[in-house]
């Protein structure tokens, strides 16, 4: 069967070239490491727009996540849509999982695109890596939008979370292995979400497994004991 995310993505990612002037590309940051990205046509440095950098969440990749918001926004801002690491065309050979990972990668990303200043525009992991880089790189984030997200994951969040929503694990609900699972992470993360064919819940259930194994490390790596926490110093408030 034919599968619906590849046709869909076809026809997006038409759309954001002519309608939004964006186009993907593949960028090693350092060997081993390979990000993949949607940039303005244009550089930020040429067209003097703001630049604002979307950051997705634990479910899809970036420009599905970001899209209607990447169209919306291409005309007054210089929209960076990067994927994470083991999601899109993201990947890496190092064996680091943490969100300080995460977040280094993704600044040596944006330097190597010239974005010297940017908002960041986190959803759930989007904000948990967001928030870190605003901590590590003041001189890079100028300001955040942040949604659905915390500042860290710690195991009272994490206890109290998996027990309101049902689930043993992140993984468990985030990395679902049936077409039922895919149905309850969808119902769960959005609110009123339609009742989709099983067919499209199979597609989403194989993008979603690529790299399992390397995102159940994401997830253990996220989990932060309550001791180790503690609120950073945001030097963009002072």
């Amino acid at each position: 069967m034919v599968s619906f995310l590849k046709i869909y993505k076809f026809f997006l990612h038409g759309l954001l070239k002519v309608a939004a002037g964006l186009s993907p590309q593949t960028i090693e940051i350092e060997p081993g490491t390979v990000m993949n990205v949607w940039v303005p046509t244009q550089s930020t440095t040429k067209t003097k727009k703001p630049a604002v950098v979307f950051l997705h969440g634990f479910g899809f990749d970036g420009i599905l996540t970001w899209q209607f918001q990447a169209l919306a926004l291409a005309k007054d801002y210089s929209v960076y849509v990067p994927d994470f690491l083991f999601f899109g065309g993201s990947t890496t050979d190092k064996s680091e999982r943490s969100v300080e990972f995460q977040a280094e990668c993704m600044a040596k990303l944006l330097r190597k695109l010239g974005v010297e200043k940017c908002t960041l525009v986190g959803l759930s992991y989007g904000g948990m890596v967001g928030f870190k880089m605003a901590e590590m790189f003041p001189d890079l984030v100028e300001s955040m939008v942040v949604t659905c997200s915390v500042m860290a994951l710690t195991e009272s969040i994490t206890r109290d979370g998996l027990e309101r929503i049902g689930f043993g694990s992140w993984a468990d609900y985030l990395l679902p292995v049936t077409v039922k699972g895919v149905d309850t992470l969808l119902q769960v993360a959005y609110y009123s979400f339609p009742k989709l064919p099983n067919w499209i819940y199979q597609d989403i259930l194989e993008g979603i497994n690529n790299y399992r194994k390397e995102k159940v490390e994401l997830l253990t790596a996220l989990v932060i004991s309550d001791k180790e926490f503690t609120i950073p110093c945001y030097h963009q408030v002072n």
